[in-house]
């Protein structure tokens, strides 16, 4: 296998692992939305009897649980991907990453705060220091990064030293506890190193402020497209905090107080009637691309899904756009294509800074916080003259199906792996498992027609294909695959996809009994 398709399979590895975790999203994404309901006051305030005690009980707990897990993706992304990319043992993996986690977390903390550099909580706690607390802990704020990062580093070296045995006083460090040994000590470091290597990368996007509040729209652009490029990283946070909350978003003289920061002039603006919003409250409006794209996102990979996945994508997007809509919260879909299709999340951020400045030059100050029930509902209350909100929702509309459009074309055209763009029957030979045979008689030749136990290297699932990697991809063979139904396989040498559909869990399980049996 040369470099080029050695670095294809590692992505497809790392591709197939990125989606573990994700898989649970939608679900909580469904909940979730039950939370935002009970909890939003202003819909509370029109249907009264949800403001009883019980109800308001319910709210919180669903909302604010759920939320802690969205929250903490960084986590649950370091522990899902390890277990994804483990060959074996994928139990062990997951809790060594875990384990690993909890170490760099530490590490970080401990280091940040004997080298004197830990941010001391002020009025808004620790928003805007390029630092933050995750479970419970105060570390550099470096969203998902670290998570993704420690996990494919638990895999790797689990699947290369997992079976590594030694003899005598040594042998305690035989098998799954040598990459443990090996991860402690790799976590210590990165916590370490992290204290001084990530700083510097902050430091870079702060410079980018002064820039842009020096460069008129075009230092708009960079804002938005920041906004939302950088989201991934966390790093998102140091762009929009100064603006929002420092006089480098501006300063509103009142008599003798001076108020600083883009989000407190727009709350002062607020209660000045026949007055027009500063031109810094569009430095507020980068949210608008946190909701209206989102449904134009989602329809387009309903649209572009496969016939056969179709059903399957709707009732994993319609939650996520739902809780998008109602809440804002995008991470759950940002996840789903960032990595499958990072393309579409560079053009996604790209039109984002473009619409910054659209709001901007059709003087549409109207407030884009928050989901729709609020900005209806906070803009209505301002009055059209101060807002201009019936344009901000005319071109929300024409924003969610230009997404729409821009989305199905690209993914088309590139033939992107977006949810629910498997291989159809047309593609490769599918057939009916015969009435007569046993139970596990088509488990038995889906195995033989992968090459045998002794081919098969890892087996993982994501929303609809059994992942498999062989040892040998001349060992496969379709006529005993197809023996059991499946909408088609798919082969990039000793990288098999077989699209089994919603019930690939289930297909998953059988073949990892069947193999621990043979």
């Amino acid at each position: 296998m040369n470099m080029k398709e050695k670095m294809k399979s590692a992505l497809e590895r790392f591709s197939k692992a990125i989606v573990q975790p994700l898989m649970y999203l939608s679900v909580a994404g469904t909940v979730l939305i039950l939370g935002i309901l009970l909890t939003n006051g202003s819909i509370t305030a029109k249907i009264p009897f949800l403001q009883a005690a019980p109800f308001q009980l319910v709210g919180k707990l669903i909302y604010n649980c759920l939320m802690f897990l969205i929250n903490n993706l960084s986590v649950i992304f370091c522990v899902g991907i390890a277990g994804a990319l483990a060959k074996k043992n994928k139990g062990h993996a997951s809790l060594i990453a875990l384990m690993s986690y909890f170490l760099f977390l530490n590490a970080n903390n401990i280091t940040l705060s004997f080298i004197g550099r830990l941010a001391e909580m002020g009025p808004l706690g620790l928003y805007g220091t390029g630092q933050s607390t995750v479970l419970g802990i105060q570390v550099l704020d470096m969203g998902v990064f670290s998570g993704i990062t420690l996990g494919c580093l638990t895999g790797y070296i689990f699947n290369k030293y997992g079976e590594k045995q030694f003899k005598g006083y040594f042998s305690m460090f035989s098998g799954v506890r040598f990459p443990f040994f090996l991860l402690i000590l790799l976590s210590l470091f990165l916590g370490f190193g992290a204290s001084y290597v990530w700083p510097v990368v902050q430091r870079g996007i702060s410079a980018l402020t002064d820039l842009i509040k020096s460069s008129g729209n075009v230092g708009l652009y960079i804002y938005g497209l920041l906004n939302k490029l950088l989201v991934p990283t966390g790093l998102h946070h140091l762009v929009y905090a100064p603006f929002q909350f420092t006089d480098v978003g501006g300063t509103l003289v009142l008599g003798d107080q001076i108020i600083s920061g883009a989000y407190p002039i727009r709350v002062a603006e607020m209660n000045m009637p026949g007055v027009p919003f500063s031109p810094s409250t569009y430095y507020n409006s980068y949210t608008f691309n946190n909701l209206f794209p989102y449904i134009g996102i989602g329809l387009a990979f309903i649209t572009t899904a496969r016939k056969e996945n179709r059903e399957n994508t709707k009732a994993v997007m319609f939650p996520l756009m739902l809780a998008a809509i109602l809440s804002a919260i995008t991470e759950p879909m940002d996840f789903l294509f960032v990595f499958a299709a990072p393309l579409l999340f560079v053009v996604h951020s790209l039109i984002s800074g473009g619409m910054l400045v659209l709001l901007k030059v059709l003087s549409i100050p109207a407030s884009t916080s928050g989901g729709i029930v609020n900005i209806m509902i906070s803009n209505l209350a301002l009055g059209v003259e101060k807002t201009n909100w019936p344009l901000l929702l005319l071109l929300g509309v024409v924003t969610a199906v230009g997404y729409y459009f821009l989305f199905v074309f690209l993914i088309k055209k590139l033939n992107l792996k977006t949810p629910g763009r498997e291989l159809t029957a047309e593609d490769a030979g599918s057939g009916d498992t015969a009435g007569s045979q046993s139970k596990d008689e088509p488990i038995r030749k889906l195995i033989e027609g992968l090459g045998g136990k002794a081919n098969i290297e890892s087996l993982d699932n994501c929303f609809t294909r059994l992942r498999v990697v062989v040892k040998d991809g001349s060992l496969i063979r379709d006529d005993l695959i197809n023996t059991m139904k499946n909408s088609g396989i798919k082969k990039n040498g000793t990288d098999i996809q077989i699209v089994f559909g919603m019930q690939v869990p289930a297909v998953k399980s059988q073949v990892e009994d069947m193999l621990e049996r043979m």
